[in-house]
């Protein structure tokens, strides 16, 4: 933050003003102060022990970035002239130009006690507490200096941005409202201020108050460069208002106009949002052109490594993004940029501890910055113990009803291994047959992460039945991989053993199935994606199955989730069971889907999650006519806090998958997920 001295120069007319002087004094009003500086030092030349000479040099040269040797002239002329109030005035004011705020605060409450009625002094009081981010106590002092001198320029300016420090400060600390009345009183003062609009619209844009500050971006309608910087920021809102192709439409337009502008750094950060905005919509091919361009003119640019880091981590290019982000914060180790994108890319990657360092490092820069604090609680409390408790009732076209409540804990044990159980009670009936089943299920897990994204799954349980007809106990199995480190790629294959349960006839069958599976997922950095699914089961009854399902999809939009394609199903049955299972020796289908996702990971509390799958299509069983198929899913949930989260469900379908062509099921539900603490409960 810059501030203005302006009343200590005015002081110096007492001592500069000459008739041989009065051009140097008029270089240091104008700011030339390379001229003042050689003006006052051919004046020493033959006058070496003139006061107002030497005092106008050390001012020249303190200003022109030599300020520890000025600093050290006012020192001489202190000892020199130990009463001289003016010359202390300007040795507080160099105990600024070299940043020694402390020193500088001592300083000027005894010149203050010295002489209460002071501008000079008051002001310089309240600069030195602004600088030392004290800004209640620098209101206090410039509103002090302000009643000295009510008609003072400097000191209206100087609380100008005490005014918007403040600000920033609050709005860092999240107290909004605090920080916009802050703000507010800047422009009470300089009404059309550009810098104080700005911090507002900041404001509200930290606060999700995004039609507001659109609203002030809106009216910034004064010179040119003011014109591409509220563009610059429509853009932001227009991404944080999940509506990117408006963003990359006004940062094409921000572009045009800042070709007019002479502003090198704002020229740049035109581009950087133009690029920004190329990411967002995946036009990555666009998108490296300027980056390179900029690692091209300066291979340890600022923005371009920063872009360059945003784009591999859009691109999933996960490592060579850490790599920039590495690049950047070896220039500059304060980046806001560089320290959380390296905690982001190194959560993606499964680095938990080192992601939490570098989150822990932002915070030690960017104090309860609130994408920081909101990104090392939510990984923190990824690992937190987590339980979800379940309820559903489902009934089907064949007077089946089924009744069932659950809950699972899990439980980590540290950022690789965790353990897990959980209990199911089923209750089902037939009304027709006038049939019951009771079932219950427990079950413990385990799992372990032998590196990052690579993990192994088990679990074993009880599964215990009991009907009018017969009682059983079975055990049930699941042992798998997982591996995501594969780029843009997800695989899980397994084993799994588990006992049918959806109606009573199974119940009393006590039908085992042995699930040798593998699933595959493939994405692209063009929208479109690939998932295949494969079961090989066999049965206890010599029986087994074929499952073969496949779905080719595109996402039209991240946020909320939009995505549609086809699925295609195949499913082959050793021998036919009749009348116990639904068990084709061909059944094929094909339907057409669409998903809408509001996933509750990214949503604040007091807002609401939802879910919509929908699919239609085709189904032929053997050499059975063809058949139409209908399934929807709906889900809305609702987040109460960053750790509780209660959702409801329902569902239908009339695919024949399960059980006989004709077939229609519906099912009901509520689940609530509660993490029990804010962090895990290993520790840090």
């Amino acid at each position: 933050m810059k501030y203005i001295f302006a009343g200590l120069f005015m002081i110096m007319a007492s001592f500069c003003w000459g008739q041989d002087m009065q051009e140097g004094f008029e270089m240091l009003d104008k700011g030339q102060f390379a001229k003042a500086e050689a003006f006052f030092e051919n004046i020493l030349i033959d006058h070496p022990d003139n006061r107002t000479a030497r005092l106008c040099y050390a001012r020249a040269i303190g200003l022109n970035g030599q300020e520890a040797q000025a600093t050290a002239i006012f020192r001489q002329l202190l000892e020199e002239y130990p009463s001289d109030f003016e010359i202390k005035l300007n040795f507080g004011e160099s105990l600024l130009w070299n940043r020694q705020y402390d020193e500088a605060k001592l300083y000027y409450e005894n010149l203050i006690k010295e002489d209460p009625k002071s501008f000079a002094a008051a002001l310089g009081y309240a600069n030195t507490l602004s600088n030392l981010k004290a800004y209640p106590e620098a209101l206090e002092g410039i509103n002090k200096a302000i009643d000295i001198d009510p008609d003072s320029p400097s000191a209206r300016l100087s609380k100008k941005y005490i005014l918007l420090g403040y600000g920033s400060v609050l709005t860092r600390d999240q107290a909004y409202l605090e920080a916009e009345k802050a703000v507010r009183e800047v422009l009470d003062i300089f009404p059309d201020d550009f810098e104080a609009r700005r911090a507002l619209a900041d404001i509200y844009i930290n606060a999700e108050a995004f039609d507001k500050a659109e609203a002030i971006y809106k009216e910034m309608n004064g010179s040119a460069s003011e014109k591409v910087t509220a563009l610059n920021g429509l853009a932001l809102i227009a991404h944080l208002k999940n509506k990117d192709r408006k963003a990359l439409t006004i940062s094409k337009q921000a572009l045009r106009q800042s070709v007019a502008i002479k502003d090198s750094v704002l020229k740049v950060r035109t581009l950087e949002r133009h690029v920004q905005s190329l990411i967002w919509n995946s036009k990555y091919k666009r998108a490296r052109r300027p980056i390179d361009s900029l690692l091209g003119m300066d291979s340890n640019h600022k923005s371009g490594l920063a872009l360059k880091a945003m784009l591999n981590t859009y691109m999933n290019d996960l490592r060579e993004g850490l790599e920039s982000y590495r690049s950047l914060l070896e220039i500059d180790s304060s980046s806001f940029d560089g320290n959380l994108g390296k905690a982001n890319l190194e959560k993606a990657l499964g680095r938990v501890p080192g992601a939490l360092e570098s989150a822990e490092r932002t915070l030690e820069i960017y104090p309860n910055q609130k994408d920081a604090e909101k990104f090392k609680g939510d990984l923190l409390r990824a690992y937190a113990p987590v339980t979800n408790t379940e309820v559903r009732y489902s009934f089907d076209n064949g007077n089946n009803k089924a009744y069932s409540a659950g809950t699972r804990i899990q439980l980590p044990l540290s950022y690789r291994f965790s353990i897990n159980g959980g209990y199911i009670f089923r209750e089902t009936e037939n009304t027709d047959l006038n049939q019951s089943a009771k079932t219950h299920v427990a079950d413990l897990g385990l799992k372990y992460e032998f590196i990052p994204k690579i993990k192994f799954q088990l679990s074993t349980g009880v599964f215990a039945a009991s009907s009018e007809e017969r009682k059983s106990d079975q055990l049930q199995l699941k042992a798998g991989m997982v591996v995501e480190a594969l780029k843009l790629q997800f695989l899980d294959f397994g084993y799994q053993r588990e006992v049918q349960n959806f109606n009573v006839q199974l119940v009393n069958e006590s039908i085992v199935q042995n699930h040798f599976y593998i699933n595959y997922n493939l994405g692209t950095n063009f929208k479109l994606g690939w998932f295949a699914q494969y079961f090989h089961t066999s049965q206890n009854d010599n029986n087994s199955r074929n499952l073969f399902f496949t779905s080719l999809y595109y996402s039209f939009k991240a946020f909320p989730v939009i995505k549609s394609g086809i699925n295609y199903q195949f499913i082959s049955f050793e021998e036919d069971a009749g009348a116990i299972y639904f068990s084709p020796q061909r059944f094929n289908a094909v339907e057409l889907f669409l998903d809408i996702l509001r996933d509750n990971e990214r949503i604040d509390p007091g807002q609401f999650s939802y879910a919509l799958t929908a699919a239609t299509g085709l189904q032929f069983i053997e050499d059975l006519d063809k058949q139409n198929t209908l399934r929807v899913r709906a889900e809305l949930g609702y987040k109460f806090s960053e750790r509780a989260l209660l959702k409801a469900f329902g569902s239908y379908s009339d695919i024949a998958s399960t059980t006989a062509s004709g077939f229609a099921f519906t099912e009901f539900g509520l689940s609530f997920k509660w993490i029990l603490c804010k962090e895990p409960a290993f520790g840090q």
